[in-house]
């Protein structure tokens, strides 16, 4: 057997772009008797600009309004990004799978592998962003639920970017490593362990912060101002819930099918679920759809702001 690493982001349009999962679209479709689902490419576009649009949005409205200049808000900043990356991920891959099918790029050339590694870094990059900023809101959440008169002191502007620093730096780094070395077994089973890890931990955290709650509020009711903050901080908690409901919704699927096709790929089962991997591939989309539309519903102040950015746009246009 060969051991040279093929480029897999330009075989089949419903094969991942995870080295590891080369030909297995069109393998899956010799033992299953599944149809391939196909999402049409206009609609693909049009979820993956509307996604890019909206999580633009949200950086610009973060930056513009002083106010949202805050720790918890910079972390909303990086999961936009990180969702921003999983759309354009999906949008480049499909652009080059319609230049192969046009004969405009090769299956085996040496760019072609390039940019192979290129996407897959993208995507590997855009799903630790997300985990590690849903790690970074939760930790901020319980600091301002538990510790709320230390919060500003504890969670300060320079510590919150030099945390988003750091993040962003290990995940570069991880991303680019995972993605060269992806067809080594083991690389590619710590990758997919790390998800449901994270979620776990997460969700354990979100536990101890709804359980703890109930018997802090208690202690502090007899404050004056505690009825409100207390409310504020649990609708930040909440928020922080649906993010997560939202997250995994969308990218469990196209992690199980990555886990699927590196250990399962001759299994008549597991081919009919990678059958979906269009699906699969537009739920990362509609997630970076989702987030902008929770960001401005359960925000006043981001949802003000974003009033204010459309009817300044709508004068100047008018003028």
């Amino acid at each position: 057997m060969s051991t040279e690493r093929p480029s897999n982001l330009l075989k089949h349009p419903g094969q991942t772009s995870i080295p590891s999962l080369e030909n297995i679209s069109g393998f899956s479709l010799n033992v299953t008797d599944c149809t391939q689902v196909v999402v049409p490419e206009e609609v693909f576009f049009t979820v993956a600009a509307a996604g890019i649009l909206e999580n633009l949005l949200v950086l610009i409205a973060v930056i513009r309004n002083k106010n949202l200049h805050l720790p918890m808000y910079f972390f909303i900043c990086s999961l936009a990004i990180s969702d921003m990356l999983g759309s354009l991920y999906k949008t480049l891959e499909n652009i080059f799978i319609i230049l192969c099918k046009m004969g405009y790029l090769t299956r085996r050339g040496d760019f072609e592998k390039k940019l192979d590694d290129a996407m897959d870094s993208m995507f590997i990059l855009s799903l630790l962003g997300s985990i590690f900023s849903l790690l970074a809101i939760a930790a901020d959440r319980y600091i301002t639920i538990f510790y709320a008169l230390r919060y500003h002191n504890i969670m300060t502007l320079r510590r919150a970017l030099v945390i988003l620093a750091i993040i962003w730096t290990f995940c570069a780094g991880s991303s680019i490593a995972i993605a060269l070395f992806s067809y080594e077994a083991a690389t590619v089973i710590p990758f997919t362990i790390l998800f449901p890890l994270m979620m776990f931990f997460i969700l354990c955290l979100y536990v101890h912060m709804f359980l703890l709650a109930r018997s802090h509020a208690k202690k502090i009711a007899s404050l004056p101002t505690s009825t409100v903050h207390q409310r504020t901080n649990m609708k930040g908690a909440i928020t922080l819930t649906i993010f997560l409901g939202v997250f995994l919704c969308c990218w469990a699927p196209f992690v199980l099918h990555i886990l699927l096709a590196r250990f399962c790929p001759h299994n008549p089962y597991c081919a009919c679920y990678m059958s979906i991997f269009h699906v699969n591939g537009t739920l990362i989309m509609c997630n970076a759809i989702i987030d902008p539309m929770i960001f401005a519903f359960r925000s006043p102040e981001l949802r003000s702001t974003f009033k204010k950015m459309f009817f300044c746009a709508r004068s100047n246009w008018n003028w």
